[in-house]
């Protein structure tokens, strides 16, 4: 008797476990739409960038884009001069300055050794993205409580 449960107990914890990856588990984004979602919140480019010879973490984007997060909540989206192709798949990287002060067209992030220069910095406006993606999480979420 207890043999005939096991398999009708396996087949019901099967069929929770797919209903469970039905319900409202937020899906990975895609690349394109990490880039995206930080391109809408980018504002002009800027002539300059004030480093202090750290930062605190950075993002690829691809191979030509990146994010430099100076502090945990100041953001800048680098655009690079192609060919940059292991930054997709770079473990560190490094910036290049003047006098305490990153340039585009003048300064590069090096990636494995190689300098790819940087065409173009945006500040991105991080602390105002960051409030709408938690909007839209307790959105998703309210919407999958809600019942059907």
């Amino acid at each position: 008797m207890r043999r005939a449960l096991l398999p009708a107990f396996a087949v019901t914890l099967a069929l929770a476990a797919l209903g469970a990856c039905q319900s409202g588990i937020p899906r990975h984004e895609s690349q394109a739409d990490i880039r995206a979602r930080y391109v809408s919140y980018a504002g002009a480019p800027l002539d300059r960038m004030t480093f202090l010879g750290h930062f605190y973490s950075w993002e690829s984007l691809g191979d030509n884009q990146l994010v430099v997060y100076t502090t945990p909540s100041d953001a800048f989206l680098m655009t690079v001069t192609p060919p940059c192709t292991d930054l997709p798949w770079a473990q560190t990287i490094g910036l290049t300055s003047t006098a305490g002060t990153v340039y585009p067209r003048l300064d590069s992030v090096t990636v494995k050794g190689w300098r790819c220069p940087i065409a173009q910095i945006q500040r991105i406006d991080y602390a105002r993205m960051r409030a709408d993606m938690r909007a839209e999480a307790e959105k998703a979420k309210a919407q999958a409580a809600a019942p059907q």
